[in-house]
């Protein structure tokens, strides 16, 4: 950064003699630094004032800021929420401790590492697909990694942890968030802890109840060390890193929560309030992130940065992402200046950023209108693809005819381009069916309802609008009938999710069928409800390799993953050519699309390569209860179809058939062929 960079190097930069602590704040009137012994967090050793420049950076070099050095912030002003008895922590912190008496302590780190020359894998967007996961529940029940290692960040990079990754066909690893968190009051009380992380505490610290207790007990800069020493072991094997991160909002929760650090140094300025001081809460969790003025944007890119260059990670989700859009009017602007900074740094290239683009607040679902760079998940892809395998089936079960044809379906298999423009390309889509929040994929298939009365509040908490079915029986059940009907749906929604143009993501555990009991928001459950089993039953491991299969033909079929949208009469580079026939083989019309009897239809995409091999590939989708039979159609260029993959069966033979002939499709099934 350039000298005249007004907020240039926050935070804390040792140097010869000491260091440089420098903190942003409109509204103070006065700062002072305490530096405690090492020793005894709760002993101060010195004091000392910060000086205030013309751009509110307060400033004060000191002898004692060094590395392994533990200090706090006191912050003078006018008005009820400062306080200047209260120790408070840098935002800029890259290390916190905690004292003797439970208080958080800032600590001045040694970010020392060697990376052995790893490199990030820069997976090609085409070619990502994501994994998410949470740090600690994707070991903790691993029998293979040591126990002193188990839910650890070197658990998540153990070896076996790492080849399941990589004989699944994954590319990149999604951790639920990582930065330190807290849990609220109102869950101590009740004996639970926040599991998914979605309250924090500092932007710059790794969480420390993720590392060994070696690592611990080594201290923050251990526990920095064991989560890098995680992300250059990824790196190693080729898989990429992204977190989870969120922004949005701040573990001090509302005006009546506890004060750690924003709201001390200067709430006015840091979070989003009307002209009379009440903040105004686009997120549920009591505060947000005023991202419209710049120092909160500078400190939102800086931990961005330190991410992904100091600690090497790939990429990021963005929790709520709507709300670091919105304006001094508190509305959202898809021209915001956070927004396009963040695709447009130069310190961030090649960095994935995806946008979670809705929020609790008025006008806050914006899925589609982030700017060029983002991705998206797109939630109105979920939604679709549920209701297509399960609810409309449901409705086809009790009504006779289900509830809307194939067209709204195949819309978003093909990329969603009437959600994405046309510069975006297919993408910008983050394609779904589950995430961390919501029904596992197995639940989807086997509960009608949420049963969240474990979660303690009576199951009122997490959504009710699941676009779920039990198939005839809520919960577990031994009926081979519904068994059958639900490993099918399973490996339907799998198979569209993967074979769908756009970045895939599946939550850990979908391949393999994991159940959380019908419990569709088990954030507060650090227990074996929520991490990932290791010892599967016989139809799991056939899930799993199912997954792999599908996986692998993903790769091996570019026509699968266009880079850009096709424009109708013209050869676009990466942009697979799609052709759409009805079961009799002739070209949709308007009622094969719009028709809840039709639900049939023939995806026929043949890439136009850049890079790869010329492919053409020929996805049959069946969406009805009743066997149907299906002529395959008769295309220019194309002499036989090859079958790949048929959804209602567990193995597929490599069965080809001439173009013309007819193939019997199970009910609610999926066929890939091979085009030649």
């Amino acid at each position: 950064m350039a000298s005249h960079d007004p907020l240039r190097d926050l935070g804390v930069r040792a140097g010869e003699g000491g260091g440089e602590l420098r903190v942003w704040s409109a509204h103070a009137t006065a700062v002072e630094v305490c530096l405690f012994d090492h020793a005894d967090a709760n002993r101060i050793v010195a004091t000392a004032p910060l000086s205030r420049d013309e751009h509110d950076v307060w400033a004060v070099r000191h002898p004692l800021l060094v590395p392994g050095a533990r200090y706090s912030l006191r912050v003078r002003g006018e008005g009820e929420r400062f306080d200047d008895r209260r120790n408070l922590l840098d935002p800029y912190a890259r290390g916190l401790v905690r004292s003797p008496s439970g208080e958080w302590r800032s600590y001045v780190q040694d970010d020392a590492f060697d990376w052995c020359g790893a490199q990030k894998p820069r997976v090609p967007l085409d070619h990502t697909v994501i994994y998410e996961a949470h740090a600690k529940g994707i070991s903790k029940l691993n029998p293979a990694v040591p126990e002193e290692f188990r839910g650890t960040y070197a658990g998540l990079a153990h070896e076996t942890a790492i080849a399941q990754l990589k004989d699944l066909g994954v590319t990149t690893i999604q951790l639920l968030p990582v930065h330190q968190s807290v849990s609220e009051e109102r869950l101590t009380k009740l004996g639970f802890s926040n599991y998914w992380g979605y309250n924090t505490l500092n932007f710059f610290t790794p969480h420390t109840e993720y590392a060994s207790a070696a690592a611990q007990a080594g201290g923050t800069a251990a526990v920095l060390r064991e989560f890098k020493g995680m992300v250059k072991l990824l790196h190693e094997a080729g898989l990429e890193v992204i977190l989870d991160v969120v922004y949005n909002h701040t573990s001090e929760q509302g005006p009546g929560g506890p004060t750690t650090s924003f709201r001390g140094i200067d709430d006015a300025s840091y979070y989003r309030q009307d002209a009379d001081g009440n903040y105004i809460d686009v997120t549920g969790c009591g505060n947000s992130l005023d991202t419209s003025v710049p120092a909160v944007q500078r400190l939102i890119l800086d931990s961005l940065r330190y991410w992904a260059n100091e600690v090497q990670v790939d990429g990021f989700r963005f929790d709520l992402a709507a709300t670091l859009g919105r304006n001094a009017a508190h509305e959202f602007d898809p021209e915001h200046p956070l927004l396009k900074a963040i695709v447009e740094d130069p310190q961030l290239q090649g960095v994935k950023m995806i946008a979670e683009p809705w929020d609790v607040g008025a006008g806050g679902w914006q899925t589609g209108n982030f700017p060029t760079g983002w991705m998206e998940w797109n939630d109105g892809y979920r939604d679709r693809m549920r209701d297509f395998w399960l609810s409309d089936i449901a409705a086809e079960r009790h009504h006779g005819t289900a509830s809307q044809g194939i067209g709204s379906m195949t819309r978003r298999f093909a990329g969603s381009a009437h959600v994405f423009s046309q510069e975006r390309g297919p993408l910008a889509s983050v394609n779904f069916i589950t995430a961390h929040d919501g029904f596992t994929m197995a639940d989807l298939t086997s509960y009608n309802r949420k049963h969240n009365l474990g979660n303690g509040e009576f199951n009122r908490d997490g959504t009710d609008n699941n676009h779920s079915f039990n198939h005839g029986w809520e919960g577990p059940t031994d009926d081979p009938e519904i068994t059958t009907s639900r490993r099918k749906a399973m490996r339907n929604l799998l198979g569209t999710l993967l074979l769908s143009a756009g970045i895939p993501m599946i939550t850990a555990g979908d391949e393999f069928g994991r159940s959380q009991r019908g419990n569709n928001n088990a954030y507060c459950h650090d227990d074996e409800l929520s991490w990932l089993p290791w010892e599967h039953e016989e139809w799991q491991r056939d899930l799993f390799e199912i997954s792999k299969k599908l996986l692998r033909l993903r790769r091996e079929n570019p026509a699968l993953r266009p880079v850009r949208f096709g424009k109708l009469g013209e050869k676009v580079p990466s942009a697979s050519e799609m052709h759409w026939y009805n079961a009799a083989g002739a070209e949709m019309s308007i009622e094969d699309w719009d028709s809840p009897a039709q639900r049939v239809s023939q995806y026929l995409a043949a890439s136009t390569p850049e890079h790869e091999e010329f492919n053409r590939i020929l996805l049959v989708v069946q969406g009805r209860e009743s066997e149907e039979f299906v002529c395959l159609p008769e295309h220019p260029g194309v002499s036989d179809y090859v079958l790949l993959w048929d959804s209602a069966l567990d193995i597929t033979g490599p069965d080809v058939h001439a173009p013309g002939s007819k193939v019997r499709m199970a009910p609610t099934s999926m066929q890939l062929f091979l085009a030649r």
